[in-house]
């Protein structure tokens, strides 16, 4: 997603800025099947113009409705043959959005809800949902949810990587609801009870430690986080920082123009940020705007859930040789999708553009290679230890 540029980045759940036009999945079935409840109807115009696919949904409609046994939802019927639509594309960043599953994204991007507060991912290649990373001073972080775990049941009730719209829905709800969650860990299955409260969500935490290093940790690119950047650091360099550490670690991506603007802090006016291309071939290029405001040295932490936006940073940064980056390989997610509205307020999120570094690096299915491969262990923060020695 790209509010300035006309691209936008969607990761996690949610990931993330939007513009209000017909969706893709519609040009067979929108046009000709709605009416003002959103129905699936017959169109008035000549049925010799219809597609194969209108004649067979029309067909189908039909025999459905002089023979079908049971009791007939129409509302979820279209919105069925929507999501079917889409799934058969077979991109696992590509999705339809019900008005409510709409309504449930645009409140966490506005960074408050109510629920158990933790960033949660589809790992569809394996079929499950991942905690990306619980939310600081969450009922998740305090209940002891930590990045990695497999979300295995919610009150009771299974969910695998398709579900994990239904799966954030059973962990919302009234302030003071009580959530049993139950993950895999390590091949063991853990239960935690875990009680909702309204969830302010802050993009970014920051501190200075040892040797007057500034650490500033992004956990997604959400709106308003390139604000958020910039008074954080301003807080921090007041400190007399001598260098900066930004730990990407478990950030899953969000919205592009965000991570644009901040890296107009750490990058010379007028360099290569980010290069798209889109079906067609026609390639943009996206560059620094402003005078930048960092400059002193900078490590960048990655692991393999650092995706999307993340990389966009971490790549700029790496080619122009304005930052080091330490961890592991990144998560390879080199595709931006946009986020488009129907007048109902369902959505569909389309991958529309595969980006490149500004070295024309490609990311997607390959991610980035850090300079300094260094595995985490769990006695130490290996990682984050790495980065203080190389700023000493």
């Amino acid at each position: 997603m790209n509010k300035k540029r006309g691209i936008y980045n969607v990761i996690m759940l949610v990931t993330l800025s939007i513009i209000i036009t017909f969706v893709l999945t519609t040009l067979l079935m929108y046009n000709y099947f709605q009416d003002k409840n959103n129905y699936l109807i017959l169109p008035s115009e000549d049925t010799a113009k219809l597609t194969e696919l209108d004649r067979t949904l029309i067909g189908l409609k039909n025999i459905i409705d002089k023979k079908y046994l049971g009791e007939i939802n129409e509302e979820e019927l279209y919105e069925g043959a929507i999501k079917g639509y889409i799934s058969a594309l077979n991109d696992k960043y590509s999705s339809y959005y019900t008005k409510e599953e709409m309504d449930d994204v645009n409140v966490a991007l506005l960074g408050n809800y109510v629920g158990v507060g933790a960033y949660i991912q589809a790992d569809l290649d394996n079929n499950v949902i991942k905690v990306l990373s619980p939310i600081e001073d969450s009922p998740a972080k305090e209940a002891g949810l930590l990045s990695g775990d497999i979300i295995y049941k919610v009150d009771g009730v299974e969910y695998n990587g398709e579900e994990i719209n239904k799966a954030s829905n059973a962990m919302k709800g009234k302030e003071g609801t009580t959530v049993d969650v139950e993950v895999i860990r390590d091949g063991e299955i853990k239960k935690f009870t875990i009680t909702t409260r309204s969830i302010k969500v802050y993009h970014i935490s920051s501190e200075v430690i040892e040797n007057n290093i500034g650490y500033m940790y992004i956990q997604t690119f959400d709106e308003g986080c390139a604000e958020e950047f910039k008074q954080k650091y301003e807080e921090i360099s007041k400190k007399n920082i001598k260098s900066l550490i930004i730990d990407l670690r478990d950030n899953g991506g969000g919205i592009v123009d965000e991570t644009l603007e901040i890296l107009d802090c750490m990058l010379d006016k007028n360099k290569t940020a980010l290069i798209t291309v889109d079906k067609d071939g026609k390639e943009q290029i996206s560059k620094t705007e402003k005078n930048k405001i960092i400059d002193i040295p900078i490590v960048v932490l990655v692991n393999e859930q650092t995706a999307s936006a993340s990389e966009i940073m971490a790549g700029a940064l790496k080619d122009h040789k304005r930052a080091t980056i330490v961890g592991t390989k990144t998560y390879g997610k080199g595709v931006i999708q946009e986020l488009m509205y129907l007048t109902s307020g369902a959505a569909l999120k389309l991958t529309t553009n595969e980006y490149y570094t500004p070295n024309r690096n490609k990311i997607n299915e390959i991610g980035i290679k850090p300079d300094y491969e260094i595995e985490l262990t769990k006695e130490e923060d290996t990682q984050l230890k790495k980065a203080i020695e190389l700023l000493k």
